[in-house]
This record gives structure tokens, C-alpha cells and sequence, in this order.
């Protein structure tokens, strides 16, 4: 089976998958709120938004000084085309699952039903029967 046109690599990895996900939700976010969201540590986030950044997927800003810092992070144009091409790559994939055994003429009911006789057999013939 080919890879379904719109699958996207960079953004396959589960954590910039969620990432994205979480973003294509909200115009901004702040950078707290996305750690905390995906349970990520401080390093493991900015390594995946840096990432995403170089790819133009993302836009960062840093508001504030000192303390006051604030990072705020929201899902450019480029970023959004991709994650709506991947989400549906991926659900042409699963779908794709279900047609194989369409095509054999088979239902998803009918194949699970063949693989047990055949196990069955399977079985019966290691048992001498």
C-alpha cells in the first residue's frame, strides 16, 4: 500500500501530532498551557516547537521580559494545510483497511470468521486429529 497523498512525516511523530492537534484548535497559546496540556517537560515541548518553527509550521512569540516572559505559539497557514492533509491521509488509511476485505468479498465479519477455522484447523492438525 502507498503512503495516501497529504501524509506528513515531520508532523507523524505522536508528540508534534498532538502538538499541531492541540494547536489547530486555538488561535494562541501559551506555552504553559501546551505543556501542561500534552504532559510534556519544558525541553521536550521547545524541542518539538523549535522543529515545527523551522519547518514554518508554527509561529512563536515572546512577550514580556524578565519573569514576566511570556511564549506564545499558534499554527501558521503552512502548519494548518499540513495537518488537515495529514488528518486525512490518515483517515484514508483506516479506511483503506476495511475495502481489502471488501474486495476479496469478504466482510470484516466474514474474514475474522475464516481465521478462526482456519486456526481451528491449525489447531487440529498439531493435535493429531
Amino acid at each position: 500500500m502507498s503512503t495516501p497523498s497529504g501524509f506528513d512525516e515531520l508532523i507523524h511523530p505522536s508528540t508534534r501530532l498532538s502538538v499541531v492537534a492541540l494547536l489547530a484548535a486555538t488561535e494562541w497559546a501559551d506555552f504553559p498551557f501546551i505543556r501542561d496540556s500534552l504532559s510534556l517537560s519544558d525541553s521536550a515541548l521547545s524541542k518539538q516547537l523549535h522543529t515545527l518553527e523551522e519547518a514554518g509550521y508554527l509561529e512563536i512569540r515572546k512577550e514580556g521580559g524578565g519573569r514576566k516572559r511570556r511564549t506564545k505559539v499558534r499554527l501558521a497557514g503552512r502548519g494548518r494545510t499540513a495537518f488537515e492533509g495529514h488528518v486525512a491521509a490518515l483517515r484514508a488509511i483506516v479506511e483503506g483497511a476495511g475495502p481489502a476485505a471488501a474486495a476479496a468479498g469478504q466482510t470484516p465479519e466474514d474474514a475474522g470468521a475464516t481465521a478462526s477455522v482456519t486456526q481451528q484447523r491449525q489447531h487440529h492438525a498439531k493435535a493429531g486429529r
